[in-house]
């Protein structure tokens, strides 16, 4: 007899690779004919944009430009000066699993930047940048669940019944965020842009029916220099709200959103600031689903062979937010009249276990923009490892992201720059479980019987550990024949004591 079986197909996404690379470009560059000649180099102020990526067979692309611009102090002497230098790049991820099906999330990321004048007409730019790759290769993960009924007489099965936590969905929407932005004024006249870095956040999102909702904010910082010459910084949060299309969601499902710049242009007109960002939102849906797995098959009638498969499931666990605050002398060669403007900027977090700690750690990137006692604008860089635990076994997976979700403080001290901020620790973490699960039987010769040649009662000392489906199996009965003939109440069998096994005629 050939048995059928009732299947439940899961149809979703796996993750065949998350990875961050972390690589080094350099261009020299001539500087504009409209610019003076280079004395000193101050600062380099950069934004790394998303333009593009794409899925390969076995690989994964993305591309991406860092736009910096310098400044510097022209040998004519007057106030600082601005030049832009654009400077491609392209990285690419070996992938096994993935396929041109496949989607890629990319997070793009300038961890530093810096320019050394070559003469006072050339300049080498050098940019650190850092990018995380998400593959996700679409699955259908198909699962048996019993015999189809009717063909279940003599039979009996054992379920597995568990949650399972999987990617459902992967989507993208571009948008475009245009505003107007009213510049600072004083008393001798309009400020004149000097850099602008953007910074997109998503601060919530939740699932309603099949849309997506996601909102949050682009952090612009600006660097303003007065008529006067002096340097000013300035801050504005652009909200954003947006609708994405998702496919099999539940509003109980969780959703990850990140928000990329794919281009930013700017211009200034007047007093106000022309600002237009072009954005990408990236998101993953995981979905909780109630499954149920055949764990085991025999028939009472007939000798079986169970073919077997291991299930790789997940059940959900916790989201974390894990606050850390920092406070930190940063030393300057020279004493700090004021502060013009503080950056940060967060690498990659980096996972390592101690026992059952998970430990957590990121690099804080600074950079300190400060007038002397002298007067002279000086720059001053500094990277602070940063750490925090959290109590996870070594069977739970912990995907975590670092943002600081406020500005940073930073004053002159004793010494340099006082600066203070707060970060937090975002963690989802799951549990892997894999499970032995049916996918296929072999029905053999007819069982033996009491009256053909076997005992119809067999006596049996129970082993350590064994349990009342294993003996049932092994002798053809039921666990419901073994219970009933020995007064067991639910599946726990007496220890030292023996067992009366009969025999189904």
């Amino acid at each position: 007899m050939e048995l059928e079986f009732e299947r439940e197909n899961i149809v979703g996404y796996d993750t065949v690779a998350e990875v961050t690379l972390c690589q080094e470009e350099t261009r020299e560059s001539i500087v504009p004919d409209a610019c003076p000649d280079i004395l000193r180099i101050i600062d380099v102020c950069g934004q790394a944009n998303l333009t593009g990526k794409q899925a390969q067979e076995g690989a994964a692309q993305v591309n991406g430009t860092v736009t910096a611009s310098i400044l510097y102090q022209p040998e004519e002497g007057g106030g600082l000066r601005r030049m832009e230098i654009s400077l491609p790049f392209t990285c690419r991820a070996e992938t096994p699993g993935l396929t041109a099906e496949g989607k890629v999330l990319a997070c793009v990321q300038l961890r530093s930047a810096e320019a050394r004048a070559l003469n006072p007409r050339k300049v080498l730019l050098r940019a650190d940048v850092a990018v995380e790759i998400t593959a996700c290769q679409p699955k259908e993960l198909s699962l048996c669940s019993c015999v189809t009924e009717g063909q279940n007489e003599g039979i009996c099965q054992r379920q597995y019944r568990g949650e399972h936590y999987y990617i459902s969905d992967v989507q993208e929407k571009p948008f475009t965020l245009d505003e107007q932005i009213r510049l600072k004024q004083n008393q001798n006249g309009g400020a004149k842009l000097m850099a602008c870095q953007v910074k997109p956040l998503c601060t919530e999102s939740k699932i309603i029916g099949n849309k997506l909702i996601f909102k949050g904010s682009a952090e612009v910082a600006l660097l303003l220099q007065e008529s006067g010459g002096a340097l000013i910084s300035e801050r504005e949060s652009l909200p954003f709200s947006q609708i994405m299309e998702v496919a099999g969601s539940g509003e109980d499902n969780d959703c990850d959103v990140t928000v990329e710049v794919t281009q930013l242009t700017y211009e200034e007109i007047g007093e106000e600031l022309e600002l237009s960002l072009e954005m990408l939102a990236q998101a993953q849906v995981r979905c909780r689903r109630t499954v149920v797995l055949l764990q085991d098959l025999y028939s009472t009638a007939c000798q079986t062979e169970c073919k077997m498969e291991v299930r790789d499931l997940c059940r959900a666990g916790e989201r974390t937010n894990i606050p850390q605050s920092v406070r930190e002398l940063i030393e300057t060669p020279n004493g700090v009249r004021s502060v013009v403007d503080s950056r940060l900027c967060l690498s990659n977090v980096r996972q390592s276990r101690e026992g059952q700690d998970l430990v957590l750690s990121v690099d804080a990137k600074l950079a300190i923009l400060y007038e002397s006692e002298d007067q002279s604008i000086q720059c001053v860089r500094r990277s602070l490892p940063i750490s925090c635990r959290m109590e996870c076994g070594e069977d739970v997976g912990c995907r975590c992201r670092c943002v600081c979700p406020s500005e940073v403080y930073a004053a002159p001290a004793a010494g340099g720059v006082e600066v203070r901020f707060n970060l937090e620790f975002r963690c989802v973490t799951w549990k892997r479980c894999r499970v032995p699960a049916v996918c296929a039987v072999d029905m053999g010769a007819p069982r033996e019987r009491g009256s053909e040649g076997g005992p119809s009662v067999v006596l049996r000392l129970a082993a350590p550990g064994e349990e009342l489906w294993d003996i049932a199996k092994a002798y053809g009965t039921t666990t419901e024949e073994i219970a009933q003939a020995n007064e067991l109440e639910g599946d726990v069998l007496p220890e030292g004591t023996m067992l009366l096994i009969p025999s189904i005629h």
